[in-house]
């Protein structure tokens, strides 16, 4: 089984796979690890962290597709987080991976950001990781809009997102709720 956590950054993707972790004692993996780990380690990296999401996206999601396909072949279970899961992609994979692929995407309203943005997202961005706040990519408008596009993503490919309108913990709730019945299907499927 592979629980995919996708969504916009500072969004709980991280806190949430590290409570799953806890709870089913399955390990997790964050994309944004293997991204730094190449350009790090790998001279010949031709990608940098200041990329744009869509051409990290590109370049990254042929790894994370094989390290998926890897688990499920070898009948192993993880928990992958991270931004660089594209929707449109999760659908590609043949029958036999996707019945062992629970992947969701979190995202926050409108309404939401507009509210919380300063007190919720922004002060809570480092529940997980320590993280620097990038003031041009951490900003509402930006915020607003990547949720939109996210949330537009997932209902176009048929993915299944969970909007956080007004409560965030509540809502949470409901998402903590639907993969118990998820990892609970699979295991038994």
């Amino acid at each position: 089984m592979v629980i995919l956590i996708g969504g916009v950054s500072c969004t709980g993707k991280t806190l949430m796979a590290q409570k799953l972790l806890e709870k089913y004692k399955i390990p997790y993996l964050s994309i944004d690890h293997i991204k730094m780990g190449l350009i790090r380690g790998n001279k010949y990296c031709d990608f940098s962290a200041t990329d744009g999401d869509n051409e990290l996206t590109y370049k990254l999601w042929p790894i994370v597709k094989g390290i998926i396909m890897t688990n499920i072949e070898n009948g192993q279970h993880i928990i992958i987080e991270g931004c660089y899961l594209p929707p449109e992609h999760i659908k590609d994979f043949e029958p036999e991976y996707l019945e062992q692929i629970i992947p969701f995407y979190i995202g926050f309203s409108k309404e939401y950001v507009e509210k919380h943005f300063d007190s919720g997202i922004v002060e809570h961005r480092s529940e997980i990781e320590q993280r620097e706040c990038d003031d041009f990519y951490m900003n509402k408008e930006n915020f607003i809009k990547f949720h939109w596009e996210i949330k537009e993503r997932c209902k176009k490919n048929g993915a299944k997102f969970f909007e956080i309108n007004d409560d965030y913990a509540g809502e949470m709730n409901n998402v903590y709720k639907w993969m118990d019945e998820q990892v609970e299907a699979k295991r038994w499927s």
